[in-house]
C-alpha cells in the first residue's frame, strides 16, 4: 500500500527520493515523509500531511544527505498526520525506519519496550519495529534489525537508516514487496521498480524472509533468520520512463484509457494466429496432455481482477466446456477450500503483489494444486510463485481505477479460452471466429474513442446523481459490476452493479425520478430480454443510458441516451464496452472536481489484509 524509495549514493540523494516518490504516489498518499544523514553525521527528518508536493515545500536548504529513505503512506494504523507519517525513529533518534505491511503484534512489543522506559511519540504500528530496533542495536545495526524482525508476526517491507552508519541502508521483506536497484556509485531499495527506472534498470527481487545491506558501492542479502548469505540473481527491468509520465493528458487514467488499443494488441503480439485460430501462450509450461486433465478451474483474485475472472468464467465455460468458479481471494483461503490435483487455480492480479490474492495462491499451492497467474508485473512475487503463467504486458498502470489493466486481463482470458477450446473440441470455425473477433479489438476500441466527446456530454448530465445501477446480462453482466465499480471509485457516486433480470428481485425499489440506470443492451441472445428491463425502469422514472451495438435504432425508443459501440463477438463485447464505462466514471469525476488519479481511500497495490 505504502510507498518506500531509499538511496545510498556518493552525491545527494533529497531530489531524487522526492521525485521517486512521486512515482510512487499511486500507492499511498495521506502524508509523506524522508530521512536524511547529513555531512554532519545528523539525522534529518521531514514529514507533511497530504501529497508529495507538501513534503517537497517543507523540505529546506539545508536539508541534504548522499543516504536517504522516503515514504508516501495510506494509513492502517493511526489517523494520517505529522506524528504518524513516516519516518518513524527510535528513542534515540538515531535508527529512521519506512515501513510498508502491518506489524500485527505491535500492542505486545509496544508494552515490554514502555516497560523499559521508552516513550512512543505515534499511534503507528510501526513505532514498535523501529523503537525494537534501536532497543537490540549493539553496534551492528544489520543485527540490530534482524533482532527486531525475529520477533515481529505480520507483513512489513522496511528500509532502515542510523545515523552511525552514514553510508548504509539496512532493508527486509516479508510479505510486502522490495526491490533492490543496483547502480553506479549509489544503490538503491524500493517497493516497486517505478522510481527506480530512472537511475538503474539493474534490479534484485528480495523474496520473504529475506534482509539486505546496501552501501554505495555494495549490497549483501541474506536470510533473516538464520543470516545465511543468498546468493541472488541481478534481472534487468523493461520500463521506459516515458511510460510513467502522462505525455499531455490531464490525467494518468485518461492516457490508460486511451492506451488500451495498443495493449491488446500487446497481449495478443506472438500468441495470435488469426489464419489458424491457434493460440500459444510461452507462459503455460504445461503439455497439452495435463491441460486435457484439468477438471475444474477455480479463479481467485480482487477488485477489478475479481470482475475480469467472472467475465473469464462465462467465456470458458462457454467455450472450452470446463466448470469455473470464481472466488474473491479475501475469503478463499478463510473457508477451507477443497481442491484437488484435477483443478487449476487461476490468481489474476495487475501488480502481481496482491495481499489476498498472494495468499489463495499458497493455500492452493500448499494443496497440490496447479496454480497459474495472470498479471502485469515482470518479476512480480505472484508471477515467481505460481507454476506458470500469462504477462498481459500493459505496461505501468498508475492511475489508481485500474482500466487497460482490466481489458487485458480479459483479453488474456479470451486466449486462454481458444487455447482450451481448441483442446475440448472447439469447432474449427468457432476458433476462427474467436481469433478474428480478437484480432478486431483494437482497432473497434479506437473507434469508441473517436466518439468519447459523445461520452462526456452524458457524464455531464448524470454527474450530480446521488445514485446509479448498472446493468447487464450474460457475458455482460461482470461488466456491469465494473462500471459501478469505476464509478464508485472515482466519482464517488454510489452505484450498483447486477443481473439486469435480478433488479425486479430488490433493487427496483431503489429506482425513482431521474435516476441514472446503464444497461449494457448489445445485439446478442439477451437483447429482447433486456429491452424488457429497460422498459421497466423507465416506467418508473428512470434516465436510462444505453451501451448498444452500432446500427441499432430500435433502442432509441427505450433509452434518454444511446453510446454506440462497434458489433463484436457476445464473448469479446464486454472488452470493447469497457471503454465507454471507464469514460462515463472518468468524466463524472472531472464533473465533480475529484482527484481522478487518487481518489480518497484507495491506494494501486493493496499489499496488507
Amino acid at each position: 500500500m505504502c510507498g518506500i524509495i531509499g538511496c545510498c549514493g556518493r552525491n545527494d540523494v533529497a531530489a531524487s527520493l522526492v521525485e521517486g516518490l512521486k512515482r510512487l504516489e499511486y500507492r499511498g498518499y495521506d502524508s509523506a515523509g524522508m530521512g536524511l544523514i547529513a555531512g554532519n553525521g545528523q539525522m534529518l527528518i521531514r514529514r507533511a500531511v497530504g501529497p508529495v508536493a507538501q513534503l517537497e515545500a517543507a523540505l529546506a536548504d539545508d536539508f541534504h544527505g548522499t543516504t536517504g529513505v522516503a515514504h508516501t503512506r495510506w494509513a492502517t494504523h493511526g489517523v494520517p498526520s505529522v506524528k504518524n507519517a513516516h519516518p518513524h525513529t527510535d528513542a534515540s533518534n538515531h535508527v529512521a525506519l519506512v515501513h510498508n505491511g502491518i506489524i500485527e503484534n505491535y500492542q505486545t512489543i509496544k508494552a515490554f519496550l514502555a516497560a523499559q522506559g521508552i516513550e512512543f511519540r505515534s499511534d503507528t504500528d510501526t513505532e514498535a519495529l523501529a523503537q525494537l530496533i534501536g532497543y537490540h542495536y549493539k553496534g551492528d545495526l544489520f543485527e540490530a534489525v534482524r533482532r527486531a524482525l525475529l520477533e515481529v508476526q505480520g507483513t512489513y517491507g522496511i528500509a532502515v537508516l542510523d545515523s552511525r552508519h552514514p553510508q548504509m541502508i539496512v532493508c527486509a521483506r516479508n510479505g510486502s514487496p522490495l526491490i533492490l536497484g543496483i547502480g553506479n556509485s549509489a544503490n538503491w531499495v524500493a517497493s516497486d521498480a517505478t522510481p527506480l527506472a530512472a537511475h538503474t534498470r539493474n534490479v534484485i527481487y528480495l523474496e520473504d524472509g529475506e534482509m539486505a545491506q546496501i552501501t554505495p558501492d555494495s549490497y549483501r542479502t541474506s536470510k533473516v533468520i538464520s543470516r545465511e548469505t543468498v546468493v541472488k540473481t541481478v534481472e534487468r527491468i523493461d520500463m521506459e520512463i516515458e511510460q510513467l509520465e502522462k505525455r499531455g493528458y490531464p490525467h494518468f487514467m485518461l492516457k490508460e484509457i486511451h492506451e488500451q488499443p495498443e495493449v491488446i494488441r500487446n497481449v495478443c503480439r506472438g500468441r495470435l494466429n488469426v489464419e489458424t485460430g491457434e493460440v500459444r501462450l510461452g507462459g503455460l509450461t504445461i503439455d497439452n496432455r495435463e491441460l486435457k486433465k484439468i477438471h475444474r478451474i477455480i479463479i481467485s483474485a480482487c477488485g477489478t481482477s475479481w470482475h475480469a475472472g467472472l467475465g473469464g468464467e462465462y467465456m470458458l465455460e462457454t467455450y472450452a466446456r470446463i466448470p469455473v468458479e470464481v472466488e474473491y481471494a479475501s475469503e478463499f483461503r478463510y473457508r477451507r477450500p477443497i481442491l484437488t490435483p484435477e483443478d487449476l487455480v487461476i490468481v489474476i492480479s495487475q501488480s502481481g503483489e496482491t495481499a489476498d490474492t498472494l495468499a489463495a495462491l499458497r493455500e492452493a499451492k500448499a494443496q497440490g494444486t496447479s496454480v497459474m497467474g495472470i498479471c502485469n508485473v515482470v518479476g512480480s512475487t505472484i508471477a515467481r510463485e505460481t507454476h506458470f503463467g500469462v504477462y498481459t504486458h500493459a505496461g505501468p498502470e498508475i492511475g489508481v481505477a485500474s482500466t487497460k489493466a482490466y481489458t487485458a486481463q480479459l483479453t488474456a482470458l479470451a486466449l486462454l479460452t481458444l487455447r482450451l477450446g481448441r483442446l475440448h473440441h472447439l469447432m474449427p470455425e468457432t476458433a476462427f471466429e474467436i481469433a478474428r473477433g480478437i484480432d478486431k479489438l483494437p482497432k473497434q476500441i479506437e473507434q469508441v474513442l473517436e466518439n468519447s466527446g459523445q461520452v462526456k456530454k452524458i457524464a455531464e448530465e448524470m454527474s450530480q446523481a446521488p445514485n446509479c445501477l448498472y446493468l447487464g446480462r450474460g457475458f455482460n453482466f461482470p461488466l456491469a459490476l465494473e462500471g459501478a465499480l469505476k464509478m464508485k471509485e472515482i466519482a464517488y457516486i454510489h452505484a450498483e452493479g447486477y443481473p439486469a433480470a435480478e433488479m425486479k428481485h430488490g433493487p427496483i425499489a431503489l429506482i425513482d425520478k431521474g435516476m441514472p440506470v446503464v444497461f449494457i443492451a448489445t445485439r446478442d441472445r439477451t437483447y429482447d430480454k433486456i429491452v424488457s428491463n429497460i422498459e421497466e425502469t423507465r416506467a418508473r422514472g428512470a434516465f436510462v443510458i444505453a451501451i448498444a451495438t452500432e446500427g441499432d435504432e430500435q433502442i432509441r425508443k427505450y433509452s434518454d441516451r444511446v453510446i454506440y459501440i462497434p458489433q463484436a463477438m457476445d464473448m469479446l463485447t464486454p472488452i470493447v464496452a469497457a471503454v465507454p464505462l471507464q469514460l462515463l466514471a472518468y468524466y463524472c469525476a472531472v464533473a465533480r472536481g475529484c482527484n481522478v488519479d487518487k481518489p480518497r481511500n484507495l491506494a494501486k497495490s493493496v499489499t496488507v489484509e
